[in-house]
């Protein structure tokens, strides 16, 4: 299993991309018993499955209803979704916080560059007020990473986190400020500022604090309260041990073990070319010890060459990265 992580990992072309991810599936499709069954009720031999498209995408839910694992290993961390009163939440059981930490980071740094150069700083209140969030996890290692004495987080003391920006700016540091979306705009109603150097990032949300945007209206809104051009995003959710980042005009990428595909919302086993409207399924080869391909509940839109957007979602999912209404 190691050998295959350390393949996962290293993945740098789309042959053995789909080599890999068939390699995946026939092991999921026997060790994952929730996988197994779902593969067995839609009628479907797992060793007739020679292609990537021909790979069933388990249906998101599962993760609230379900112990979706491969692996017998002990369970190190359990993830779970923010969820809305009364409804179940999504639970990822992780067997290996290791293989979440290699994405994160391998990600970050094809992206972003070095941790160990950037300052972080964290305006996300509604993640920190309860446990099992992966966002989280995520950040306190990157804090911890970047050996920054100023990456922290900032939970309603705005005042403060305006001081240190500032101050960051007069020094020229490579700086991210990921927040919740809700909190970005709190945060600009009382605080303009004008550092174009800045990375913005959002990850969604508004957790009934504000009325849903497009993103582009709420993208607007971001760039002129910080004074940048761009704002970035992070798509990532509870079920999955990999994101995607956009850079910009809400257009993601992926890393190299993570594949966005689009189903039809009327035949879920059909899948759609690109530049076509339809549900998103994500392949994540991260989750080599839960389940490696998800049907999400969100509706987007893959381009040619892999990149993609998000144009909002079937109901009320919990997921982050999507907080957006269909235009």
């Amino acid at each position: 299993m190691k050998h295959l992580i350390r393949q996962i990992f290293s993945i740098n072309n789309s042959g053995s991309f789909e080599q890999l991810a068939l390699q995946v599936f026939g092991h999921q499709a026997e060790n994952c018993l929730v996988y197994k069954q779902f593969i067995g009720h839609l009628g479907i031999n797992p060793y007739d499955v020679k292609h990537l498209e021909q790979i069933p995408y388990l249906p998101i839910a599962f993760f609230k209803t379900h112990d979706v694992l491969t692996s017998s290993d002990p369970i190190e961390i359990v993830f779970s979704s923010s969820g809305t009163t009364g409804m179940a939440q999504s639970r990822h059981l992780v067997t290996d916080t290791g293989i979440y930490d290699q994405s994160f980071n391998q990600a970050f740094e094809l992206f972003y560059g070095s941790v160990e150069d950037t300052c972080f700083l964290a305006l996300l209140p509604s993640y920190l007020e309860r446990e099992g969030s992966s966002l989280i996890y995520m950040v306190d290692a990157l804090i911890r990473q970047s050996r920054h004495p100023d990456s922290g987080y900032f939970l309603h003391n705005h005042d403060e986190l305006y001081l240190r920006l500032k101050a960051l700016q007069l020094t020229g540091q490579k700086t991210i400020l990921i927040g919740v979306t809700y909190a970005l705009l709190d945060f600009i109603e009382k605080y303009r500022m004008e550092f174009p150097e800045l990375i913005v990032m959002e990850t969604g949300g508004m957790k009934g604090k504000r009325k849903e945007m497009v993103r582009e209206e709420l993208h607007s809104e971001l760039q002129k309260g910080f004074g940048v051009n761009v704002i970035h995003s992070e798509y990532g959710m509870t079920e999955l041990l990999s994101q995607a980042y956009s850079k910009g005009n809400g257009t993601f990428n992926c890393p190299p073990w993570m594949r966005i595909t689009l189903r039809d919302t009327n035949d879920p086993l059909s899948l759609l070319a690109a530049n076509k409207t339809g549900g998103i399924n994500v392949i994540d080869l991260a989750n080599i010890n839960s389940c490696s391909f998800i049907a999400t509940q969100d509706l987007g839109r893959v381009f040619p060459g892999g990149s993609f957007e998000v144009l909002g979602r079937f109901d009320n999912a919990d997921i982050r990265g999507c907080n957006l209404l269909v235009n």
